[in-house]
């Protein structure tokens, strides 16, 4: 069987430091150390630079000094993203770019002044056909996508072929979401032993479940990758193995749309839903900062503004105002303590402003803002309570 294994490392850049530290020495250390202890492994990686950021200020040199050791071999195919991890069909086109751009220019500082991934991974695997025009554009080659990237449905897509985008040309790859909702150590296992050899397996997922979501009391991700029945490809190996590629034109979805909200066009409901209010005011804050902020480039403030900007942006902060239940590795998506780290970015950032200009912008933001604190804390509260 061969594996080709897609690994996200991202914590939000403005995250308390243990929270950090606890995903790096649980998850991605194991896996720096597992691709250095097996010298046929090799998986395809994306890391965020809002991570890089922070290990870089909390001491972890060595670690990546490690990762680049491992791109240079070969064994890690690193991909390119969005910097903060904002959904990106849902932010001005001008920010898309910026913060590709960004996240490049950590990938260069880190590991050479040349170095230009292949790939590119979508936060949250949001694709759009605009997005997928502007990472071509930006000079990628390839998108990792959910399987309903095929039509809508799970269970459908043929994961073993490799796609084109009639939209903007890139190449695509798929993965099996099947695989990917399980521990994934543990579905290879189950299925090593009934697929054919050259049988395929593209699984995606955030590289947190080996070991600080999932903790693997038997080490099966160990013993599997020194199961002698087992290949491990990248995903720009795979791309380039292939002789032809299939025309497939993606409608918006993430690798967390349902069908249903898939056939309902509603395709980013964990981060901007339609009945959900508190989505609604934390846009329509971002929103308000965005343009006050991009309004007022030569303000005295406009650097720091703008780092607490892109900070508020980040997906987190919508996703833990959905209150959707993820039954497996992870817990309500509810939490007002990291909406309110969200928002409170989104305020610092109108705050930090100098100008005169931007006093009715700033009361227009602090009564958002107060309204989206009362609506966060009721609900919590009516839904505790419920419980209790």
């Amino acid at each position: 069987m061969i594996w080709i294994n897609f690994l996200h490392f991202y914590q939000p850049v403005n995250v308390d430091a243990s929270i950090i530290k606890e995903a790096t020495e649980k998850s991605y250390l194991r896996i720096i150390r597992a691709l250095e202890e097996h010298a046929d492994i090799k998986f395809t990686v994306n890391i965020n630079g809002s991570l890089l950021i922070r290990w870089e200020e909390l001491g972890y040199q060595d670690l990546i000094s490690r990762i680049g050791k491992l791109i240079e071999e070969g064994k890690i195919d690193l991909t390119g993203t969005a910097c903060y991890h904002p959904l990106l069909p849902l932010i001005p086109k001008k920010e898309v770019y910026r913060q590709i751009q960004e996240n490049e220019e950590l990938l260069k500082k880190h590991f050479g002044k040349n170095f230009k991934p292949r790939g590119f991974f979508l936060p949250e695997m949001a694709y759009s056909h605009n997005i997928s025009k502007i990472v071509k554009k930006a000079g990628y080659e390839w998108l990792i996508l959910d399987e309903m990237a095929w039509n809508g449905k799970l269970a459908e897509a043929d994961t073993e072929k490799v796609y084109k985008d009639r939209n903007s040309g890139i190449k695509i790859v798929l993965r099996s979401r099947a695989v990917s909702k399980e521990y994934v150590p543990n579905a290879i296992n189950k299925l090593i032993n009934i697929k054919g050899e050259e049988e395929k397996i593209i699984s995606a997922t955030d590289g947190e479940l080996y070991g600080l979501r999932y903790i693997d009391h038997t080490a099966e991700f160990e013993k599997l990758l020194k199961n002698s029945k087992l290949k491990t490809m990248t995903v720009s190996e795979f791309i380039d193995s292939q002789k032809e590629f299939l025309d497939i034109s993606p409608a918006p979805h993430s690798w967390e749309t349902t069908e249903k909200e898939f056939s309902q066009g509603q395709p980013f409901n964990l981060w901007q839903e339609k009945t959900n209010t508190i989505h609604k005011k934390i846009w329509k804050l971002l929103g308000l900062a965005y343009e006050t902020i991009e309004e007022n480039e030569k303000d005295l403030n406009y650097w720091w503004a703008r780092w607490h900007l892109v900070r508020g942006m980040a997906s987190c902060t919508f996703w833990w105002a959905s209150a959707r239940d993820f039954r497996s590795f992870s817990s309500l998506s509810w939490s007002p303590d990291e909406i309110e780290r969200g928002i409170n970015e989104l305020i610092r950032a109108v705050r930090t402003l100098d100008g005169e200009n931007t006093r009715d912008a700033k009361i227009k933001a602090e009564k958002l803002y107060v309204e989206i604190e009362k609506m966060v804390w009721q609900k919590h509260w009516v839904y505790y309570w419920k419980k209790t």
